[in-house]
């Protein structure tokens, strides 16, 4: 049986639920907000916004709407509407698709073009339980990870744990553990806002760390998810925020595939914005978008 764990913030969060459709930003929703680092409206300025990419959010659409601000003024939504809507605003030309998690039973289809898939929850057994009896979905998301036809950016998890490790109620996300060494996967974790060299952000006390595994070291992002500003947290957050940065990646690097946008993401990430790094905390570092977009190829 599969046993599924959906991460709203810090919660847990059950349901069940079909739906997949295309959404777009509303018109006139491409001002930089508060929560988000500088260097978004400076892409945007270069004409970065996302254009001719595919942002497929796989999440929860339905059950246990609540508030959060991402514009400006507080809002009710249910997990996967702020995720999209999320993902949106960082990337405004992008195309955002809907896919509930709880459709599991075909695969996640792909589009033309550069792909983005965002995971803003977990799938969690018992060790020795064998792990998870996967459906479709999932399937086909490790799959597209695995053989880089598709980025694929997974929140690391609210845990307080290691990427790959047993939480407080002894189980393990193990859609993280089998999406290790994934050539286009990228775990995100959260720094409690966006760091400077000035004033170096901290690891959100809940946030999932990457751990002493050099592998996951390799493929470990932070961003900033500023609780005040968002009125929400948890590394559900944190992962549309590179969601968007990997399709801005896109627009400009048209011809890249998902692990050389992967690459980019991960060889260009920050330490002198973290209050003590640590590669098994902090992996690669803070995302740069700034730094990500410096070249004038990836080819």
């Amino acid at each position: 049986m599969t046993i599924k764990i959906v991460k709203t913030g810090l919660a847990a969060v059950c349901g069940l639920i079909l739906a997949a459709m295309a959404v777009s930003t509303p018109a006139g929703a491409q001002s930089r907000e508060a929560w988000m680092a500088s260097d978004v409206s400076s892409a945007w300025a270069r004409g970065f916004k996302g254009q001719g990419v595919s942002i497929s959010v796989v999440d929860d659409f339905t059950y246990d709407p609540f508030a959060g601000n991402l514009t400006g003024r507080t809002e009710r939504k249910t997990h996967g509407q702020w995720t999209s809507q999320q993902a949106g605003l960082i990337a405004p030309r992008a195309t955002v698709y809907r896919r509930s998690f709880y459709s599991e039973y075909s695969d996640l289809t792909l589009r033309t073009g550069l792909n983005v898939i965002n995971l803003s929850y977990g799938m969690s057994a018992v060790p020795g339980s064998g792990g998870i009896d996967y459906e479709a979905l999932e399937d086909s998301i490790i799959t597209y990870a695995q053989t880089s036809q598709a980025v694929v950016v997974k929140a690391a998890g609210n845990e307080s744990v290691r990427i790959g490790g047993v939480d407080a109620y002894g189980y393990i996300d193990y859609l993280n553990v089998d999406l290790i060494g994934a050539d286009s996967a990228i775990f995100v974790g959260s720094l409690t806002r966006n760091g400077t060299k000035s004033s170096k952000a901290s690891l959100a006390s809940y946030s999932n760390r990457a751990g002493r595994n050099t592998t996951v070291q390799s493929q470990f992002l932070v961003v900033g998810v500023n609780e005040k500003q968002m009125k929400m947290a948890g590394t559900s957050f944190a992962a549309p925020i590179v969601s968007g940065y990997a399709a801005i990646l896109g627009s400009k690097f048209k011809t890249a595939t998902a692990d050389e946008i992967v690459d980019q993401l991960l060889s260009t990430a920050r330490t002198d914005t973290i209050a003590n790094y640590s590669a098994s905390v902090h992996g690669r570092g803070e995302a740069s978008l700034s730094r990500a977009l410096a070249p004038s190829s990836l080819n």
